[in-house]
């Protein structure tokens, strides 16, 4: 029992001494602080790092019932191909959409206002859903610690309910230390898994009798085996939101060089295009993207080889698979018990800092929606603290309807969560693929960059109606019409009384009520105008519609300001220039009213100081 309190205080020491602190003169970029390289691999990665915990356990799910569980490799080898694939994509999109969107920018610039509005419904789903799995995967974990994973379905709505109550509570107290605190818990998480495969290396050498299995249903025709396997690659793949996320985010990332850079390119110049390829705020974004190229494939083919061999599924001994796998690789070390109970502990703790995350994400999407009309106005105020609570209350109550509506069960959020993260990876590839076909010259460098871009949007879209095929008698059905509905019903609020957005309207959201400076403002601003383009287009199309059958009435809408060209919108030559709306505000000035200016003018300057 020393030996094993012994090693917890050494991984936490550690664990902490590596973490990051934030600087000073950071605290207070954008509103919410300037991070560096291990502060963001915590931030932007916690959501896709804790899909170790539930994301085998999924796979393994639509196996091993049927006695296919031999066969995971093949699900192993997809996932990893996707992750690879994936992940090169998002790494060159930094480049090119370097201050911050991710597919929203990349959509808007360089494809349709639509699509725009497409990812940002499905983004919306799945931040929502990331809350829901992370808090019900934390409640897996949790009932693992006295073997009550199979418990009645109403233990797992309270518990999923407290948990998530927890982060929102937190979430709406500010950021704070996060960024150190779940570098430390990650660090802490890694330093523990690596002695938790010892154990098990140790364990299967050592002859540990493995858990009792039964085969549930009757071995399938090869027809079935087939799409069982399609199930199961495709619920492995869940937690691939890390990538947009860091692009969606790369605004918050310092614009420096990390230390591996700074030593690089003293030490080794030749590697030249390497150092600047990780070079600056997109180089520390490509080193997170990074680290997504394998982490998905190691771990996945880690959990599913000791699975298979100690048959440690989901449900097993009243565990999760990750469950299992802990208590019987830290039992090899002396007093291992307190390091099982630690790692389940330290696993809810991390799916917390998940549905943080998707918190955090959640209020980054609304206020940009908001501005561009697609989300009532009233929906945006942010608190001195710089959160947006209102986004988060409202996530909150949903994810609190959702979990009762799904009866506390992981498995029934998996299918809404994993299918909303392709489009929007879809989206990203095409508009890359569209913007190397505009930049470079024909060449060899062209083409092969087109074809790359062309495979990335290709696959991410057969993984999308993979995840509805695979899942579809599990819910990907209800996500077909679920995805249609929100898509519908964004274009009504646009095009109804409460999406219309001018100038001024605009202005006041991004400058004033959400408070963003920047490049990041100008993007927003340059988006709404485009959104409202497009609204006045749907617009003028209905109208004439409408008109073949002799209904005829006048437009009650102007025409809105011309967005313009992106670059000169985002003053790519001239960052410290105004906002690209300045002009249209000093040619339209608010015109006095009796009484003098309206009370909230003065909230506004408050804030502002």
């Amino acid at each position: 029992m020393f030996f094993s309190i012994a090693l917890l205080i050494v991984i936490v020491y550690l664990a902490f001494k590596a973490a990051p602190v934030e600087k000073q003169e950071n605290a207070n970029v954008h509103g919410a602080g300037q991070i560096g390289l291990l502060a963001a691999i915590a931030l932007f990665g916690v959501d896709y790092f804790t899909s170790y915990f539930y994301a085998t356990g999924e796979m393994m799910s639509a196996l091993h019932p049927y006695g296919l569980q031999k066969y995971a490799w093949i699900a192993v080898v997809v996932i990893a191909i996707a992750n690879a694939v994936f992940g090169f994509l998002y790494m060159y999109s930094l480049g090119v959409f370097n201050e911050g969107g991710g597919s929203y920018t990349a959509s808007m610039r360089y494809l349709a206002p639509g699509l725009s509005l497409v990812v940002a419904v499905v983004l919306l789903q799945d931040y929502i859903f990331t809350i829901v799995v992370s808090s019900l995967s934390g409640v897996d974990q949790l009932l693992s610690l006295t073997n009550s994973y199979n418990t009645q379905w109403i233990v797992r709505v309270g518990l999923g309910i407290g948990l998530v109550t927890i982060t929102w509570w937190l979430t709406i107290r500010g950021r704070g230390e996060s960024a150190r605190v779940v570098f430390t818990m990650l660090g802490i998480f890694l330093m523990m898994t690596v002695a938790m495969a010892i154990g098990l290396f140790l364990a299967k050498g050592r002859g540990t009798p493995v858990l009792p299995y039964e085969q549930m249903q009757a071995v399938p025709s090869i027809g079935m085996a087939l799409y069982h396997m399609l199930t199961a690659s495709m619920k492995g793949l869940v937690a691939l939101s890390g990538l947009e996320a860091m692009s969606n985010g790369i605004q918050f990332v310092i614009h420096e060089d990390f230390a591996l850079v700074k030593w690089g390119k003293k030490r080794l110049p030749r590697l030249h295009g390497l150092w600047e390829y990780y070079s600056g705020k997109s180089g520390i974004g490509r080193m997170v993207q990074t680290s997504f190229l394998f982490y998905g494939g190691i771990t996945t083919a880690f959990l599913t080889y000791f699975a298979i061999h100690f048959n440690a599924f989901d449900g097993a001994a009243g565990r999760s698979l990750v469950g299992n796998l802990a208590f019987i690789g830290f039992q090899q070390i002396p007093g291992g018990i307190i390091l099982y109970w630690v790692y389940q502990i330290l696993a809810v703790a991390l799916l917390a800092a998940a549905s943080m995350t998707a918190f955090q994400d959640l209020q980054a999407t609304e206020w940009r929606d908001v501005a561009m009309g697609e989300i009532p106005e009233i929906i945006v105020y942010r608190d001195k603290r710089g959160t947006f609570t209102r986004s988060v209350t409202i996530a909150y109550v949903v994810v609190i309807l959702i979990t009762f509506l799904i009866r506390g069960r992981t498995a029934a959020g998996v299918p809404y969560y994993g299918i909303g993260v392709f489009m929007p990876i879809m989206v990203m590839g095409f508009a890359v693929r569209k913007h190397i076909q505009k930049t470079y010259p024909k060449g060899s460098k062209r083409r092969w960059g087109m074809i790359g871009a062309t495979i990335a949007g290709v696959l991410a879209a057969i993984v999308f109606i993979g995840q509805i095929v695979g899942k579809w008698t599990e819910g990907g059905w209800v996500v077909l019409i679920s995805f249609s509905i929100l898509v519908l019903v964004a274009n009504l609020v646009l095009i109804s009384p409460i999406g219309q957005r001018v100038p001024v309207q605009i202005h006041r959201i991004v400058r004033e009520k959400a408070r963003v400076q920047g490049a990041m403002a100008s993007i927003v601003e340059w988006q709404s105008l485009r959104m409202q383009e497009y609204r006045y287009e749907v617009l003028k199309a209905i109208a004439q519609f409408f008109g073949w059958f002799g209904v005829h009435r006048p437009m009650r809408i102007e025409s809105p300001a011309p967005a313009g060209d992106y670059d000169h919108a985002l003053h790519v030559d001239h960052p410290e220039a105004p906002s690209l709306l300045q002009q249209y505000l000093n040619e339209h000035p608010k015109e006095p009213k009796l009484g003098g200016a309206p009370k909230e003018t003065e909230v506004v300057i408050s804030e502002k100081k």
